[in-house]
């Protein structure tokens, strides 16, 4: 009797104890799937933008954080007059298109500029220059030593902004007669926009310089690409070169170079490019996203 109430005694200790506080095994098992489904996610997002789009994308992003984050200094990365022709610091027009200073103040304008670029750049990556990545990046190297050119002589030290708007203005060129939607609910053709955010930065920020010279230089683009070839019947000044196409190979049965100004530049009121979209979206030129 005294052995078998020693081993109920030992059961019932046994079944007593307590499973250790903290989250089931289960659960942590759960938590890298989790982790690993969302990086996959955002891999899939990443890789599904367009390939010179992501490459100035990403160095507009990393550049700006890590000069926040104090690894270099913001002295750098920008552009300078005496520091580039006297000093023979060339690395600096490069710099100076990816770098922009955060700040608590010029954070959200960072974004902003962020948003933009992902959405026009994207937009006309996809569109015009759709299957034609070499033909894109010599658009944007084009605006690049223009702005470079300008900036130095107007005393702009980032490039960062005027290049968005470059592109920008381009894009809202090539759908002149497309509706946006801006802040409160506005609307109206997006031929204006560039406009209008040079007149919200006179504002708000007491700027407009970058958007001025941002409207200039995709103007000077879209005049010698598109505007002087088939309105005034001239011949073609733009070309890419032939070494952009061994990078960069088209992905379609294109013809090289440019000059010719595409059929659907100009959107009637009755096709898909005067559907309404939202303030800011780059969707493929005169169609649907």
């Amino acid at each position: 009797m005294i052995v078998t109430q020693k081993r109920s005694t030992q059961q019932t200790s046994s079944n007593d104890v307590e499973e250790p506080a903290g989250p089931h095994p289960r659960t942590l098992l759960r938590c890298p799937r989790q982790v690993i489904l969302k990086m996959s996610e955002f891999s899939d997002w990443y890789f599904g933008v367009p390939e010179i789009t992501r490459y100035w994308f990403t160095g507009s992003v990393v550049l700006p954080l890590l000069g926040r984050f104090g690894l270099f200094s913001p002295y750098l990365m920008l552009l300078e007059w005496n520091l580039f022709f006297h000093k023979f610091q060339i690395w600096r027009p490069v710099t100076a298109l990816f770098y922009y200073p955060l700040t608590p103040s010029s954070g959200f304008h960072w974004l902003l500029m962020l948003y933009f670029m992902y959405n026009y750049s994207r937009g006309i990556e996809t569109g015009l220059f759709d299957g034609r990545p070499a033909d894109y990046l010599s658009m944007l190297i084009f605006n690049w030593i223009l702005c470079t050119i300008i900036c130095l002589a107007a005393g702009v030290y980032f490039l960062l902004e005027p290049m968005v708007l470059s592109v920008l203005y381009i894009w809202c060129q090539m759908n002149r007669d497309q509706i946006v939607q801006f802040w409160f609910g506005t609307q109206f053709k997006a031929m204006y926009l560039p406009w209008i955010l040079v007149g919200f930065n006179m504002i708000l920020r007491g700027g407009g310089m970058n958007e001025l010279i941002g409207i200039l230089i995709g103007h000077a683009y879209y005049f010698l690409m598109f505007k002087y070839p088939q309105d005034f019947g001239g011949r073609a000044f733009l070309r890419t070169p032939q070494i952009l196409y061994r990078w960069f190979p088209n992905r379609t049965n294109v013809v090289h170079g440019f000059g010719q100004a595409p059929s659907y530049r100009r959107t009637n009121a009755g096709d898909g490019g005067a559907g309404r979209h939202n303030w800011g979206q780059g969707h493929p030129l005169g169609g649907p996203d």
